[in-house]
């Protein structure tokens, strides 16, 4: 299809109302994504006709139930370009991802004196189960430093790798800065060291093609709500050999292959990690917003956010006392502008944007630690997506420009 995101906008029922008698304009993306009439009624749907569990009945509605199940871990497999469907997991989301990962791989291979390495610019779900590991395993975390343009610093990373080093987890994009991290060359670093790198992938996989493959991840994490799918869904890819060694993090029925009074087996992959009831209509959600996507394109909607970027850099960066956090380079970063207007606290600025009918984040984004590196308690984001447009973007900015103006001046 010809992309127009006036057009795109217009499969989202929610975006169509009036917030404080203002049009929505809705920029909180990076939070969560809203959702396409597609996969509402693709979750509508499985409720209405197809409502059973998995895996376990031989009726009519058991089979419907399954086949979608299945069929949506597999648009996921070849979404992220996996070898084969049994690498792809289905969790609660991202954070649930890398939970397993640090309780069930970390586990079993960080020793008394092993290293953890993760990046400054990290979100709290990318950190604190490396922090607990650390702990329980009397391990060392180390940090991974950002430049001064918020770059992550590739010497930095170079210097914290040792022959002690046994897991590197960062973020493809990060959830503050907007900046793409070089993940291929990354994994190239931390494979020469002996290491495994795990790879949030939640700010990435909406935005850009990922192939996991080529970019020779170990585990890749991210979440359904982020990329136009509903909440409560999310993938945990793993190449093959790491994920079978991998004792399972939750145990009950479905993950089982034979139980005894006193031992139990497993099932195969993937089905080994998915203990009890999963979330079925949430996968089957997953999978219609993955068909969403590439019916619009993923190459498409880089580029749309891309261009969204080019035209509203240059009206930000004329406002007076607005600061921008992250590369100022657009080649580098995504639809992501995180700020603060000098002398306006963030949650000040983001209510009187609210007032304008701008929906905008602010806090400190669940990433303390990079809000002391860049020397700021909190900041205020804007989040683009597929169905932002430069309608949007002015009003945006007009928004910002009268918050301003009323912070200062006592009028709006």
């Amino acid at each position: 299809m010809s992309f127009s995101a006036d057009k795109i906008k217009a499969d989202f029922m929610i975006l169509n109302q009036l917030v404080n008698e203002e049009p929505l304009v809705y920029l909180d993306n990076a939070a969560t994504s809203q959702k396409p009439t597609t996969v509402l009624a693709a979750v509508e749907q499985y409720y209405r006709q197809n409502n059973a569990n998995v895996h376990r009945g031989v009726h009519t509605l058991a089979e419907r139930a399954t086949a979608q199940y299945e069929a949506a871990r597999q648009k996921a497999q070849h979404f992220i370009h996996a070898k084969e469907s049994a690498e792809v997991l289905f969790t609660r989301g991202t954070t649930t991802s890398l939970n397993w990962v640090a309780k069930s791989y970390g586990e079993a291979v960080v020793q008394p004196g092993d290293e953890i390495v993760i990046s400054i610019m990290e979100h709290h779900s990318n950190i604190v189960p490396w922090q607990q590991l650390a702990k329980r395993r009397r391990a060392v975390l180390k940090y991974i430093d950002i430049t001064p343009e918020g770059l992550l610093d590739m010497d930095s990373l170079r210097n914290q790798l040792t022959n002690k080093t046994k897991i590197v987890s960062l973020a493809h994009v990060s959830n503050v800065l907007g900046v793409v991290n070089p993940i291929q060359e990354i994994a190239h670093l931390v494979h020469e060291a002996g290491a495994v790198l795990v790879v949030d992938g939640a700010q990435a996989v909406p935005h850009q093609k990922v192939d996991v493959q080529e970019l020779d991840v170990d585990f890749y994490a991210f979440s359904g709500h982020k990329m136009l799918g509903p909440t409560g869904i999310g993938v945990l890819y793993g190449k093959r050999h790491l994920l079978e060694q991998m004792e399972p993090v939750e145990f009950g029925g479905e993950m089982i292959d034979i139980v005894t009074e006193q031992e139990s087996t497993w099932k195969e992959l993937p089905w080994k990690f998915e203990a009890g009831t999963p979330n079925i209509a949430g996968a089957i959600g997953l999978g219609a917003a993955i068909d969403y996507m590439e019916t619009v394109g993923v190459d498409d909607i880089q580029q749309h956010e891309k261009e969204l970027m080019q035209y509203l850099w240059p009206k930000l960066t004329a406002i007076p006392g607005l600061t921008i956090y992250g590369p100022k380079d657009l080649n580098q970063r995504t639809g992501i502008i995180t700020f603060n207007l000098e002398g306006i606290h963030p949650h000040d600025v983001a209510t009187a944007m609210d007032m304008e009918g701008v929906a905008i984040r602010a806090g400190n984004h669940c990433a303390q630690p990079l809000m002391t590196r860049l020397g700021c308690g909190s900041s205020t984001r804007a989040s683009f997506y597929v169905y932002n447009t430069t309608a949007d973007a002015d009003k945006f900015v007009e928004a910002l420009i009268a918050t301003k103006e009323f912070f200062s001046y006592g009028t709006i």
